[in-house]
Parts: structure tokens; sequence; C-alpha cells
């Protein structure tokens, strides 16, 4: 197996591009603007970011967030929950179809499979019966041939 092919990703190997878990997320995002509606605004933990001046943000386009385990609160906590088990839900119903899916491919295989057998039977049968008639030709022939081909006595 060449380099590439080993180092490729799988689609088996549980890695998910971002357009499969599209659905996902609109959902976590209506279910996190329902619950932020329906629960009472607390105040959040949030570090506040230092103001940036223009010639800072113009010189840095973007830089990686830095969070500190500490700041994670309990409600980040249950997001990530939430998350978690809506993610294992949406996989077992993507697998319980696939699985719907292979058992209809497979009924589909078996009936395929018993027609071609019936053809095959029915052209055996066929081949059977031209055989037969051939060696019934070949037996006629020989017995019309066989006084051509007799030494008669002068």
């Amino acid at each position: 197996m060449s380099e590439p092919a080993r180092q490729a990703p799988s689609p088996e190997t549980g890695l998910r591009s971002s357009a499969s878990t599209a659905p996902l997320r609109d959902w976590l995002a209506i279910m996190r603007a329902t619950v932020s509606e329906t629960k009472p605004v607390e105040t959040q933990e949030v570090e506040t970011a230092p103001v940036e001046t223009d010639i800072e943000s113009r010189s840095a386009a973007w830089s990686p967030r830095l969070v500190s385990a500490a700041a994670k609160s309990a409600e980040a906590a249950d997001e990530d929950v939430a998350e978690i088990m809506a993610e294992n839900m949406m996989l077992k119903a993507r697998l319980r179809i696939e699985a719907e899916r292979r058992d209809e491919l497979q009924i589909i295989l078996a009936q395929e499979i018993r027609e071609l057998r019936a053809h095959i039977a029915e052209e055996v049968g066929k081949m059977e019966d031209l055989r037969s008639e051939r060696d019934l030709w070949r037996a006629r022939c020989e017995a019309l041939a066989a006084p051509l081909f007799q030494v008669q006595p002068r």
C-alpha cells in the first residue's frame, strides 16, 4: 500500500466533515436559543478582553482565544454534555438507518440470486434438451450412413 493511501483519512475512522455535522450544529443552536429564552438571565463568567486599537486589530487578523480551565462554568459543561448526547442520538439514528438499508439490500440481493439460479437452471435444461436432440440426430445419421460405407461383395 502506498504512503498517501495509508495517510488518507477513512470515512470509518470517525473523522467528520463540517458538512455532515451541520444539522447537528443547527439543532444545537436552536436548542441553546430556546434554553436562553426560557432561563432568566444569569451573570456569565466571561473574561473581558482588553480593547484593541485599530492598529493592533489590523495587524493581527485572527488569534486564538485563550480559555482557562477554571473559567469553564457548569453551564458550559452541561452544554458539552448536551452536545455529546445529541451527537450520540444522531449517530444511533444514522446507524439504525444504515442497518435498515443493509437489510433491504440483502433482501434484494437474495431475490436477485434466486432469479439468477432459476434462469441458470432453465438454461441448463435447454442445453440438456439440445444435447439429447443432437445425440438423436447423430444416431439417425449413423444409421442412414451405415449402408453407404459397407463393402458389398461382387
